[in-house]
């Protein structure tokens, strides 16, 4: 058994993790099942649940939404955009995952369903994991908690917002992630062509200071990350050349709490590796 607390312990954060064999039933972990904060995670099963609508004829790819100045929160991509911006909703997806972009994630939300992606999230048996509902709504719990000034948050006040709790915010467990992780990458969490298409989309995220960072360039990764005060994580599937294939998600918590935590960032990918190489 890997020795997963000490690596977060010296790295000065709480770790999370699960990893499993895509194709097999080998599996390792740290705290599994405990619940932990999604952040930007949970874009996965929005990416899917589109991609299934897509597949099946509910709404079309090539189909345009606006996103407007009431979506955008000034982060990047179109959040960050000085003008209405019109996308597909192939193109809104492509920018949700791969970048992680605020706004084309409400948007494309809105048009899905915040509850047909709990309904399909339930009906592929994960239960523990749910959305309260898009950024917007994470943003929301922020303001109440410490106002618009988030500069002026204690450390103590940012310790106890909500969107850092599981019990009242978006979350999941890693457990629940690798298992909708494996279901996608083996065609079994909607039809073929959406997995298809999750699997695309998570191969193109541009962040590589994470997951990625701990294996080879000969190692492909597909992840998804997600950020908030104090919390970081990344959610994936790496693949080597001899075609095994590995689900694992890692989510980090730090009492600490700064913009930059490179720390945090770093064993999330060190972990990784650790995991995996127990399983190979």
């Amino acid at each position: 058994m890997p020795d997963l607390a000490g690596v977060f312990a010296d790295a000065g954060v709480r770790g999370f993790l699960h990893a499993r064999e895509v194709d097999g039933d080998a599996e390792t972990g740290l705290d599994p099942d405990e619940p932990v904060v999604l952040a930007s995670v949970f874009k996965i099963a929005v990416a899917l649940e589109y991609a299934r609508q897509a597949a099946a004829g509910e709404i079309g790819r090539t189909e345009r939404l606006t996103v407007t100045s009431a979506d955008k929160d000034g982060g990047i991509g179109t959040s960050g955009c000085q003008d209405d911006v019109s996308l597909t909703l192939r193109d809104l997806a492509h920018f949700m995952i791969t970048m992680s972009d605020n706004a084309a994630t409400d948007v494309l939300l809105r048009r899905v369903g915040l509850d047909r992606v709990n309904g399909t999230l339930a009906a592929l048996g994960l239960r523990r994991t749910r959305l309260i509902g898009g950024c917007a709504e994470l943003f929301d719990q922020v303001r109440q908690d410490i106002g618009d000034d988030w500069d002026a948050a204690t450390q103590e006040q940012l310790r106890t917002m909500a969107v850092r709790d599981p019990a009242r915010t978006t979350a999941g467990t890693s457990r629940e992630i690798t298992t909708l992780l494996g279901l996608i990458w083996r065609d079994e969490a909607g039809p073929p062509e959406a997995c298809a298409e999750v699997r695309r989309l998570m191969g193109e995220q541009i962040w590589p200071h994470r997951l990625s960072a701990g294996f080879p360039d000969e190692v492909k990764v597909s992840g998804k990350t997600g950020s908030l005060w104090g919390v970081r994580n990344e959610s994936g599937v790496v693949e080597y050349p001899d075609g095994r294939r590995y689900a694992v998600a890692v989510f980090v918590r730090s009492e600490v709490i700064r913009e930059r935590l490179p720390h945090a960032d770093a064993v999330i990918g060190r972990a990784a590796r650790l995991a995996v190489e127990q399983l190979r």
